[in-house]
């Protein structure tokens, strides 16, 4: 059942993580000390940590070379040639394990923003040669003509040519109380024609539509970054070429100056690296933010970006104009009081 919801990328990210950690206990618990264990725990390395020792060669060639990938691949690979294998292997699962996570959150995030809004039909009507046909949504183009039925979402932005109808436009604006639109009015993807049969000539396609750009507006959120991420990415930039430094001087100054073997010294430096990685902190903030999003729009708030998000620890005070913000704008029936000769039947 997990299976089913992960994408494909998560999938070989998954089956890594799962060989991994099997290679890991198969060589530290059914494997005596011998070349085998040896060669058990560096295959699971290759497999768990492929992913992250391309990425730092890559950014090597394209002049990124202090990041998160650069410090995992010199401290495990450092770990392996001091040869401390269940060490270098656990850094690179427990590291994949985070990623995998984190983007199973930002799916998510995306989905409940998804879920909320793009609720437009994946067929509509569309009139050929004078006959109406089922035609794919995101197959129509501008300039066709599309026949909307009582109960219908459009699908696609276009203008009335022919009919008139209430038409609930709460999912685009919030308001409750239906819009009459008629001839040459804009009839927008997203809201519902609860009257009346609407002719309507395509002004955007599917994918160019209102509700496609506001999908794409809050899905693209993470673009917009808050003063925390801004400073947070260039504390990066700076913090981990120091980390490299640092670790290099922890290698070699001390056995020069106490006279002592390097073996020690390389291995603290080496752990030195691995604890002072800013993955979690380069990778929790925007996460954090991205989250926030996703579980607002689960509940129905939409918030552009992440900046955002993070101006509204500063708000005080909030004024809403109209019905359908805070309220549904739909009334039921709670309680009947029965006048003089009638019952409450």
């Amino acid at each position: 059942m997990i299976n089913s919801k992960l994408n494909a990328k998560q999938r070989r990210a998954l089956i890594r993580i799962v060989a991994g950690i099997l290679l890991v206990l198969c060589a530290s618990f059914l494997v005596p000390e011998s070349n085998l264990k040896i060669a058990i725990y560096l295959i699971a390395y290759l497999i768990a940590g492929y992913p992250i020792l391309i990425k730092a060669i890559r950014h090597l060639f394209h002049g990124k070379l202090f990041d998160e990938n650069f410090l995992m691949t010199v401290a495990t690979v450092g770990a392996i040639l001091i040869r401390q294998f269940p060490e270098a292997v656990m850094v690179i699962l427990l590291y994949e394990i985070g990623e995998f996570f984190q983007d199973k959150a930002i799916e998510s995030s995306q989905a409940s923003v998804t879920d909320l809004l793009d609720k437009r039909p994946s067929e509509t009507l569309r009139i050929r040669n004078g006959h109406e046909e089922k035609i794919l949504s995101e197959k129509v183009k501008v300039g066709d003509l599309l026949v909307i039925k009582p109960g219908d979402q459009v699908p696609v932005d276009g203008r009335i040519i022919d009919g008139e109808a209430d038409v609930d436009t709460a999912v685009l604006t919030g308001e409750s109380v239906p819009r009459h639109l008629q001839i040459n009015d804009q009839l927008l993807s997203g809201m519902i024609v609860q009257d009346g049969v609407l002719k309507v000539k395509v002004t955007h396609a599917y994918n160019d539509s209102t509700v496609a750009k506001i999908l794409d507006l809050v899905e693209n959120a993470a673009n917009r970054k808050t003063k925390t991420e801004n400073f947070i990415t260039k504390f990066s930039r700076v913090y981990t070429p120091v980390v490299v430094f640092s670790a290099l001087l922890l290698a070699i100054v001390p056995p020069l100056i106490l006279h002592t073997e390097f073996r020690p010294w390389i291995s603290r430096a080496l752990i030195f690296l691995v604890i002072s990685c800013p993955c979690a902190l380069v990778i929790s903030v925007p996460l954090s933010y991205f989250s926030g999003i996703g579980a607002a729009s689960k509940i129905g708030a939409l918030i552009k970006g992440s900046n955002y998000l993070e101006a509204l620890t500063k708000v005080d005070g909030a004024i809403f104009d109209k019905t359908g913000t805070l309220t549904k704008g739909k009334f039921t029936v709670t309680q009947v009081h029965a006048v003089t000769g009638f019952s409450e039947e």
